[in-house]
C-alpha cells in the first residue's frame, strides 16, 4: 500500500516528530510503501543530533509561510492509498485542510492522528475531523472530545506506543549512581519534572505540593518553558523553595537524558489534563519510578504501588500525599525495584491495526501491492528535499 504521513519528523525536536518517524519505519517494515511529507524545521526547533533512526524517504517541502506548498502536497499525494495527518497543534489545521481539499474528490483514504487535547470550540478543527475517514486518539477522554467535533466519523482509540529517544533504547542500571545518596541518615529524595512547561502540565501544582513535604525532597525542572521562567521563579521564591528547586530551561537532547534520569529518584507528571505521555515509558526505560496524575491516559502504564504512584489531577493535597510516600527511602527503593522496561512491540502491533484496520476494505494490509513500481508515481523513490 502507498502511504503518506504528513507531520513533523526528525530532525524536528520532540515526541511528535519521533512518533511520525517511528510510525513510518513500522509501516515500511510491514511491507508498505511509505513517505513522510514534513516541514522545514527552523534551526531553533532542530535536534542537535538524531534522536532515533531518521526515515530515509522524508521530504521537507512544507513551510508555514507558503500556502501554495500545502496545496501542492495534496495534489502530489493523490496517487497514495492512505494519507495520515499527524495533528499536534491547532496551527497545523489550515495547512491540513488545504492539503485535504487538494487531494480531490476521488481522494485516498484519510486519517488524522490527534496527539493533544481537542478544543470543543475550534471551528477549523471540527471541519478537518469531519472531512476525514478516521480519527485516531490516544485516550477515552480525547475520544469524547473528538465525538463532539465529528459525530459521524469513526473514532479509534489507540494506546500511544513507545517512540523513545535513542538514548533510552536500552535500559540503564542507575543503582550505583544513586547509592551515594542512600547512605546518609536523612537521604535526599530527588524528583524530576521533564518536558515542555505549560499550564496544563501542572508545574505550579507540583511546586505547591513540594512546599508541604519534608525539606529533603528536592526537584529539578528540565525542559522548555513555553511562557518563560519568570512566573515559575516568582512562585519558587514565594513558596520559599529557592534551595530545593533547580531550573534547567531549554530543550534536553537525547544524549543528556541518561545523566538527567540518573540524578532522579522519581519522575513526577502533575498534569491537569493529558491524552497520554511518553515520559512514563521514558522513565521506566531508565529504571525510574513515576508519580502521575490520572488525567487522560497518563497513568495507564503505571502500576500503583509497584512501579509508581498516582494521584488526582488538580489536587495539591493528593499530590503532596504521593510526594510524602516517595520521600520514604524504603518506598523509593521498592518502587524502583518494581520498574520494568517497556516492550514496544505489543504497543506498535496494536497501533498499526488502528491505522490499517482489516475491516475497512481499502485499508487492509492484505490488499495486493499497487502498480507504478509500488510507489506514488509522482513522488521520487529516493530521499531528498526541495
Amino acid at each position: 500500500m502507498r502511504i503518506a504521513l504528513i507531520g513533523p519528523a526528525q530532525p524536528y525536536q520532540g515526541g511528535g516528530a519521533r512518533h511520525t518517524t517511528e510510525l513510518a519505519h513500522r509501516l515500511a517494515a510491514a511491507g508498505h510503501n511509505v513517505i513522510i511529507e514534513s516541514w522545514r524545521a527552523p534551526g531553533a526547533q532542530t535536534a542537535e543530533a538524531p534522536e532515533g533512526r531518521p526515515y530515509p524517504r522524508t521530504y521537507r517541502r512544507l513551510t508555514w509561510y507558503r500556502p501554495d506548498r500545502w496545496i501542492t502536497a495534496g495534489r502530489r499525494l493523490r496517487s497514495a492509498d492512505l494519507v495520515v495527518f499527524a495533528l499536534l497543534t491547532p496551527a497545523q489545521v489550515p495547512p491540513y485542510l488545504s492539503a485535504l481539499t487538494a487531494l480531490g474528490r476521488q481522494r485516498p483514504r484519510t486519517v488524522v492522528i490527534c496527539h493533544s487535547a481537542l478544543p470543543p470550540d475550534a471551528a477549523l478543527t471540527r471541519t478537518l475531523l469531519s472531512r476525514v475517514d478516521t480519527v485516531i486518539v490516544h485516550s477515552a477522554a480525547q475520544a469524547a472530545q473528538a465525538r463532539e467535533l465529528a459525530a459521524d466519523v469513526p473514532i479509534v482509540i489507540a494506546r500511544m506506543p513507545p517512540h523513545l529517544p535513542a538514548a533510552a533504547s536500552v535500559r540503564h542500571d542507575l543503582s550505583t549512581e544513586r547509592s551515594v545518596d542512600l547512605a546518609p541518615a536523612h537521604p535526599q529524595t530527588r524528583l524530576l519534572f521533564f518536558g515542555v512547561v505549560r499550564p496544563d502540565k501542572g508545574l505550579d501544582l507540583l511546586l505547591r505540593a513540594l512546599a508541604r513535604v519534608p525539606d529533603h525532597v528536592t526537584l529539578t525542572v528540565a525542559g522548555q518553558f513555553s511562557g518563560g521562567t519568570a512566573e515559575t521563579r516568582q512562585l519558587i521564591t514565594d513558596l520559599g523553595l529557592g534551595t530545593r528547586v533547580t531550573l534547567r530551561p531549554g530543550y534536553v537532547p537525547a544524549a543528556r537524558l541518561p545523566a538527567l534520569f540518573a540524578a532522579a529518584d522519581a519522575l513526577v507528571l502533575p498534569y491537569r489534563e493529558a491524552t497520554g505521555s511518553q515520559n512514563v515509558l521514558l522513565a521506566f526505560s531508565f529504571g525510574v519510578p513515576v508519580i502521575a496524575t490520572t488525567a487522560g491516559a497518563l497513568a495507564e502504564a503505571v502500576r500503583t504501588g509497584v512501579d509508581g504512584l498516582t494521584c488526582a489531577p488538580g489536587d495539591v493535597d493528593d499530590l503532596a500525599r504521593a510526594l510524602t510516600q516517595i520521600a520514604d527511602p524504603a518506598t523509593a527503593r521498592r518502587l524502583r525495584a518494581g520498574v520494568r522496561p517497556p516492550d514496544p512491540e505489543p504497543y506498535w502491533a496494536a497501533y498499526l491495526r488502528a491505522v490499517l484496520p482489516v475491516d475497512r476494505g481499502p485499508l487492509s494490509s492484505e490488499v495486493p501491492r499497487p502498480t507504478h513500481g509500488g510507489r506514488c508515481p509522482d513522488v521520487p523513490a529516493t530521499a531528498g528535499t526541495s
